[in-house]
């Protein structure tokens, strides 16, 4: 446990007013299933992903999901937007859905006293809706800047030294910290949030879904395989959380489509996409490189590691299993197609309607 003093009694809040919010509460309401827009910063450019978060919201979404990358997947057709003076836009731009980052990593090109800062602010300018995703990062996106890019062990003693930071940060401490890898003076968040902001902890694996279970709000996890995710993610969680004394994290699950009705339109719907499954990804640097590498597989071969659907059906079909089998508390639709607007409105006409009644009968 690395030395820490917290030199300010003061309560967790200065002058901000207080506002209650479903999220915002420590025991929040789990039973009903919420459903998130992913905003791809790798895709599309900030002004685009603030109009898509608005029209998510008017579709009906609860949530919307943003990407925080410095460099994206490729290189020709990519974007890589300041996620954090995105989400202050979308704030401004939306009244109701909640917004988390889906996820940065407080580890390298930012110290996570920086990390808890933008999030104390972005609570603030969206009226408590901001919920903070984290994960270990990849080297795409430090590596560029020159930071090193250790193996997992070293990323998870770093992320339970920002947790612990950020945690003291946002709940109100002047914080004195000297930890193995971090060290704060007398820090302290002099625009504090409104309230208790989750923390919400990558997780595709078992190490780091006990890791999760211990340390964080909720779990954020990519799902190609229900079976899988259970296996390698929500039973160590659930038992992590069991020792631990604590009650089983929530889930935000995720789940990749490509909205296409031939094999040609796929691959081009998937263009900013296709090096996020090349041989390679933890390691890269250069989005360049994974797009050569992308492309000198072969096509069926990229768009079968996701699902591909041409109808309101089969993305219910998609969808479904992780209301049904995961029993995410947050279903995250993370989509790409030639008319995203358009598919866009699809979704809330004829598909969330349809997933929000299932987990109704089911829960």
């Amino acid at each position: 446990m690395a030395a820490r003093t917290n030199t300010t009694p003061s309560p967790l809040l200065l002058d901000a007013p207080f506002r209650p919010y479903a999220f915002h509460s420590l025991t929040p309401d789990t039973s009903i299933t919420k459903f998130a827009y992913f905003c791809g910063h790798e895709q599309w450019q900030p002004e685009v992903l603030v109009r898509h978060a608005v029209l998510a919201e008017e579709a009906g979404f609860d949530m919307v999901v943003v990407s925080e990358h410095f460099h994206p997947w490729v290189d020709d057709v990519g974007a890589a937007g300041f996620a954090f003076a995105t989400i202050g836009a979308i704030a401004q731009a939306t009244t109701t859905v909640e917004i988390a980052t889906g996820v940065t990593t407080p580890l390298f090109r930012y110290h996570p006293g920086v990390v808890a800062q933008a999030a104390a602010t972005l609570d603030r300018l969206s009226a408590g809706r901001f919920r903070l995703g984290i994960g270990t990062g990849e080297n795409l996106n430090e590596g560029p800047l020159d930071y090193e890019f250790p193996r997992y062990a070293e990323r998870a003693n770093r992320i339970t030294e920002a947790i612990e930071i950020m945690r003291a940060l946002l709940g109100g401490e002047k914080l004195s910290y000297n930890g193995s890898y971090y060290r704060t003076d007398r820090a302290k968040l002099y625009s504090p949030p409104t309230g208790h902001v989750p923390i919400w902890l990558a997780a595709g694996g078992p190490k780091s879904a006990a890791l999760a279970a211990r340390l964080a709000d909720g779990i954020i996890t990519s799902v190609k395989s229900p079976k899988g995710t259970r296996e390698r993610v929500l039973k160590p969680a659930q038992a992590a959380a069991a020792a631990a004394g604590r009650r089983p994290p929530q889930i935000l699950a995720s789940r990749w489509s490509i909205f296409a009705d031939t094999a040609d339109e796929a691959w081009e719907a998937l263009a900013a996409w296709r090096g996020l499954r090349a041989p390679g990804r933890l390691e890269a640097v250069d989005p360049m490189d994974l797009r050569q590498r992308a492309d000198a597989m072969p096509r069926d071969e990229v768009i079968a590691q996701y699902a591909v659907v041409s109808s309101a059906d089969e993305y219910v079909e998609t969808y479904l299993p992780l209301v049904s089998e995961v029993d995410a508390n947050v279903v995250t639709i993370q989509t790409t197609s030639l008319d995203q607007e358009a598919t866009i409105a699809l979704l809330g006409r004829d598909v969330l309607p349809r997933l929000r009644a299932s987990a109704t009968s089911s829960s």
